[in-house]
């Protein structure tokens, strides 16, 4: 399942948690020392990259449920750092607020804990490009 992963997830080590059916991927990145901002904490840009990959996981579930092919681009994402991450895994979990034919708005929480307490959440505007 990490094949549908972009090479810069899986260069971070993300990998698909859990995906149930009809819902989006739940991602999970181990802490390691390379991903430590300052000590015994996570680097804001590791946790900015795995609420990144799950709004684009999220959004690539949605459009192939949809039956729908295209290619992603960033238009921007915005990260609100809620809390420290302690070095221990943290998860991200997607969502798709709209999909349009041309672009998609996509929001992301990330968690270590408890799904209810987030550490950070994200919301990205993806522009869609048609396959062929």
């Amino acid at each position: 399942m990490n094949g549908t992963l972009s090479p810069y997830a899986r260069a971070m080590g993300i990998e698909i948690e859990e995906a149930a059916d009809g819902c989006a991927p739940v991602l999970s990145l181990a802490f390691r020392h390379e991903l430590e901002g300052r000590p015994t904490a996570w680097h804001g840009g590791a946790i900015a990259g795995l609420l990144e990959t799950a709004c684009f996981a999220a959004l690539r579930d949605r459009l192939a449920a949809e039956g729908r092919g295209a290619r992603m681009k960033p238009i921007n994402v915005t990260v609100q750092y809620l809390s420290a991450g302690r070095t221990q895994a943290s998860f991200a979990l997607g969502r798709v607020v709209r999909l349009g034919r041309r672009s998609a708005n996509v929001t992301a929480e990330a968690w270590q804990d408890d799904p209810a307490r987030p550490i950070a959440t994200a919301v990205m505007n993806i522009m869609l490009v048609a396959d062929g």
